[in-house]
Protein backbone atom coordinates (compact mmCIF):
# COMPACT_ATOMS: atom_id res chain seq x y z
CA UNK A 1 0.00 0.00 0.00
CA UNK A 2 1.30 3.32 -1.02
CA UNK A 3 2.74 5.82 1.77
CA UNK A 4 1.15 8.73 0.45
CA UNK A 5 -0.24 10.47 -2.74
CA UNK A 6 1.21 13.06 -5.20
CA UNK A 7 -1.54 15.58 -6.66
CA UNK A 8 -0.74 16.93 -10.19
CA UNK A 9 -2.37 18.32 -13.08
CA UNK A 10 -2.03 17.80 -16.54
CA UNK A 11 1.28 16.15 -17.84
CA UNK A 12 1.49 18.44 -21.11
CA UNK A 13 0.50 21.65 -19.33
CA UNK A 14 1.36 21.74 -16.21
CA UNK A 15 4.96 22.99 -15.37
CA UNK A 16 4.87 23.09 -10.87
CA UNK A 17 3.87 19.39 -11.81
CA UNK A 18 6.59 18.09 -13.31
CA UNK A 19 9.23 19.48 -10.78
CA UNK A 20 7.08 18.28 -7.84
CA UNK A 21 7.03 14.98 -9.85
CA UNK A 22 10.61 15.16 -10.78
CA UNK A 23 11.36 15.39 -6.92
CA UNK A 24 9.30 12.39 -5.52
CA UNK A 25 10.36 9.88 -8.10
CA UNK A 26 14.12 11.21 -7.33
CA UNK A 27 13.27 10.68 -3.74
CA UNK A 28 11.70 7.31 -4.40
CA UNK A 29 8.86 8.20 -2.25
CA UNK A 30 6.06 5.50 -2.43
CA UNK A 31 3.02 7.53 -3.37
CA UNK A 32 -0.11 7.27 -5.05
CA UNK A 33 -0.01 9.68 -8.01
CA UNK A 34 -3.34 11.24 -8.59
CA UNK A 35 -3.62 13.58 -11.97
CA UNK A 36 -6.25 16.12 -12.23
CA UNK A 37 -6.70 17.44 -15.90
CA UNK A 38 -6.60 20.99 -15.68
CA UNK A 39 -9.89 22.71 -16.41
CA UNK A 40 -7.88 26.15 -17.42
CA UNK A 41 -8.84 29.82 -16.44
CA UNK A 42 -9.60 30.52 -12.93
CA UNK A 43 -7.88 27.34 -11.18
CA UNK A 44 -9.45 24.19 -11.07
CA UNK A 45 -12.09 23.49 -8.69
CA UNK A 46 -11.11 19.40 -8.32
CA UNK A 47 -7.63 20.41 -7.52
CA UNK A 48 -8.93 22.80 -4.94
CA UNK A 49 -10.91 20.21 -3.26
CA UNK A 50 -7.74 18.47 -2.82
CA UNK A 51 -4.61 20.67 -1.96
CA UNK A 52 -4.97 23.55 0.50
CA UNK A 53 -3.87 26.33 -1.81
CA UNK A 54 -5.61 24.91 -4.53
CA UNK A 55 -2.33 24.20 -6.67
CA UNK A 56 -0.62 21.65 -7.47
CA UNK A 57 1.73 19.90 -7.14
CA UNK A 58 0.68 18.80 -3.19
CA UNK A 59 2.31 15.84 -1.52
CA UNK A 60 1.15 13.67 0.86
CA UNK A 61 3.39 10.96 2.90
CA UNK A 62 3.66 9.49 6.18
CA UNK A 63 1.47 11.99 7.58
CA UNK A 64 3.32 14.96 6.21
CA UNK A 65 1.66 17.80 4.03
CA UNK A 66 3.51 19.73 1.34
CA UNK A 67 1.88 21.92 -1.09
CA UNK A 68 4.82 24.64 -1.96
CA UNK A 69 7.46 22.92 -4.58
CA UNK A 70 10.28 24.24 -2.26
CA UNK A 71 9.18 22.14 0.33
CA UNK A 72 8.66 19.30 -1.39
CA UNK A 73 12.17 19.87 -2.45
CA UNK A 74 13.47 20.05 1.15
CA UNK A 75 11.30 17.13 2.49
CA UNK A 76 12.89 14.67 -0.45
CA UNK A 77 16.18 15.56 0.78
CA UNK A 78 15.61 15.15 4.23
CA UNK A 79 14.28 11.22 3.08
CA UNK A 80 17.29 10.85 0.43
CA UNK A 81 20.56 12.73 1.29
CA UNK A 82 22.57 13.32 -2.34
CA UNK A 83 19.69 15.33 -3.69
CA UNK A 84 21.58 18.28 -2.77
CA UNK A 85 25.08 18.82 -4.19
CA UNK A 86 27.38 17.58 -1.09
CA UNK A 87 29.45 20.61 -1.00
CA UNK A 88 28.45 23.57 1.09
CA UNK A 89 28.88 26.60 -1.25
CA UNK A 90 27.50 24.40 -3.97
CA UNK A 91 24.21 23.64 -2.06
CA UNK A 92 24.07 27.17 -1.17
CA UNK A 93 24.57 27.76 -4.63
CA UNK A 94 21.68 25.68 -5.99
CA UNK A 95 19.43 26.24 -3.24
CA UNK A 96 19.66 30.23 -3.94
CA UNK A 97 18.81 29.55 -8.19
CA UNK A 98 15.94 27.45 -6.85
CA UNK A 99 14.62 29.94 -5.26
CA UNK A 100 15.16 32.45 -7.87
CA UNK A 101 13.10 30.09 -10.30
CA UNK A 102 10.57 29.20 -7.73
CA UNK A 103 9.68 33.42 -7.24
CA UNK A 104 10.66 34.81 -10.61
CA UNK A 105 10.91 34.87 -14.21
CA UNK A 106 6.97 35.44 -14.46
CA UNK A 107 7.21 37.24 -18.09
CA UNK A 108 8.58 34.17 -19.04
CA UNK A 109 5.24 31.68 -17.86
CA UNK A 110 3.12 34.18 -19.16
CA UNK A 111 4.97 34.73 -22.71
CA UNK A 112 6.23 31.08 -23.35
CA UNK A 113 3.54 28.46 -20.91
CA UNK A 114 4.26 24.81 -21.08
CA UNK A 115 3.01 22.65 -23.74
CA UNK A 116 4.67 19.47 -24.58
CA UNK A 117 2.90 18.66 -27.97
CA UNK A 118 3.20 21.78 -29.71
CA UNK A 119 6.12 24.08 -31.39
CA UNK A 120 5.58 27.60 -31.24
CA UNK A 121 9.17 28.71 -32.87
CA UNK A 122 9.88 32.91 -33.16
CA UNK A 123 6.93 33.48 -31.06
CA UNK A 124 6.36 34.86 -27.09
CA UNK A 125 9.67 37.17 -27.38
CA UNK A 126 8.61 39.98 -25.56
CA UNK A 127 11.07 42.22 -24.08
CA UNK A 128 9.98 41.06 -20.54
CA UNK A 129 10.55 37.41 -21.26
CA UNK A 130 13.71 37.53 -23.39
CA UNK A 131 14.99 39.82 -20.02
CA UNK A 132 14.22 36.38 -18.55
CA UNK A 133 15.44 34.34 -20.82
CA UNK A 134 18.79 36.10 -20.44
CA UNK A 135 19.15 35.77 -16.54
CA UNK A 136 18.03 32.00 -16.84
CA UNK A 137 20.99 31.31 -19.46
CA UNK A 138 23.26 33.52 -17.23
CA UNK A 139 22.30 31.54 -13.88
CA UNK A 140 22.84 28.43 -16.03
CA UNK A 141 26.43 29.56 -17.50
CA UNK A 142 27.67 29.80 -14.45
CA UNK A 143 26.78 26.46 -12.82
CA UNK A 144 27.51 24.66 -15.92
CA UNK A 145 31.29 26.64 -16.04
CA UNK A 146 31.79 25.79 -12.48
CA UNK A 147 30.67 22.70 -12.09
CA UNK A 148 31.18 20.80 -15.73
CA UNK A 149 27.86 19.87 -16.51
CA UNK A 150 26.59 18.36 -18.20
CA UNK A 151 23.80 19.19 -15.51
CA UNK A 152 23.67 22.33 -13.31
CA UNK A 153 26.07 21.07 -10.65
CA UNK A 154 28.13 18.02 -12.77
CA UNK A 155 27.53 14.91 -13.88
CA UNK A 156 24.18 14.11 -11.12
CA UNK A 157 20.60 15.67 -11.48
CA UNK A 158 19.81 17.59 -8.71
CA UNK A 159 16.51 19.33 -7.24
CA UNK A 160 18.10 22.53 -8.73
CA UNK A 161 17.82 20.66 -12.22
CA UNK A 162 14.19 19.77 -11.32
CA UNK A 163 13.18 22.88 -10.81
CA UNK A 164 14.50 24.12 -14.10
CA UNK A 165 13.39 21.60 -16.28
CA UNK A 166 10.41 22.50 -16.92
CA UNK A 167 12.18 25.62 -18.12
CA UNK A 168 14.08 23.28 -20.74
CA UNK A 169 10.27 22.37 -22.04
CA UNK A 170 9.09 25.91 -22.57
CA UNK A 171 12.42 26.60 -24.56
CA UNK A 172 12.60 23.29 -26.48
CA UNK A 173 8.34 24.66 -27.63
CA UNK A 174 8.79 28.11 -27.75
CA UNK A 175 12.73 28.19 -29.43
CA UNK A 176 13.89 30.98 -28.28
CA UNK A 177 17.41 31.76 -29.37
CA UNK A 178 20.35 30.47 -26.81
CA UNK A 179 23.38 29.93 -26.47
CA UNK A 180 25.65 26.49 -27.65
CA UNK A 181 25.84 25.51 -23.67
CA UNK A 182 22.25 26.60 -23.17
CA UNK A 183 21.36 24.05 -25.80
CA UNK A 184 23.34 21.21 -24.80
CA UNK A 185 21.95 21.71 -20.90
CA UNK A 186 18.28 21.38 -22.68
CA UNK A 187 19.31 17.98 -24.50
CA UNK A 188 20.92 16.91 -20.97
CA UNK A 189 17.88 17.36 -19.32
CA UNK A 190 15.52 16.31 -21.76
CA UNK A 191 17.68 12.94 -22.59
CA UNK A 192 17.33 12.72 -18.71
CA UNK A 193 15.08 9.12 -18.21
CA UNK A 194 12.54 10.42 -15.88
CA UNK A 195 11.98 13.69 -18.03
CA UNK A 196 11.81 11.23 -21.25
CA UNK A 197 9.29 9.48 -18.93
CA UNK A 198 7.33 12.17 -17.92
CA UNK A 199 7.02 13.79 -22.09
CA UNK A 200 5.71 9.48 -22.83
CA UNK A 201 3.65 9.99 -20.73
CA UNK A 202 1.90 13.56 -21.65
CA UNK A 203 1.40 12.09 -25.19
CA UNK A 204 -0.62 9.46 -24.06
CA UNK A 205 -3.04 12.17 -22.30
CA UNK A 206 -6.40 11.72 -23.92
CA UNK A 207 -7.28 14.41 -26.59
CA UNK A 208 -10.15 15.96 -24.35
CA UNK A 209 -7.77 17.18 -22.13
CA UNK A 210 -6.50 19.51 -24.60
CA UNK A 211 -6.93 23.51 -23.70
CA UNK A 212 -7.48 25.70 -26.74
CA UNK A 213 -5.41 28.75 -24.69
CA UNK A 214 -2.42 26.51 -24.67
CA UNK A 215 -2.99 24.68 -28.01
CA UNK A 216 -3.36 28.14 -29.85
CA UNK A 217 -2.23 30.57 -27.96
CA UNK A 218 -2.40 34.61 -28.41
CA UNK A 219 0.40 36.53 -31.17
Amino acid sequence: MAEGRLVIGTKRYSSWSLRGWLMVHMAGLDVEEVLVPLAGGGGTQAIKEISPNGLVPYLEHRGARMWESLAIAEYCAECVPGLWPADRVARAHARSIAAEMHAGFRALRIAMPMNLGRTFPGRGRAPESLSDIARIEALWGEALAAHGGPFLFGRDFTLADAMYAPVVTRFLTWQPELSETSRRYCAAVREHALVARWYDEAAREPAEWLLEKYESPAG
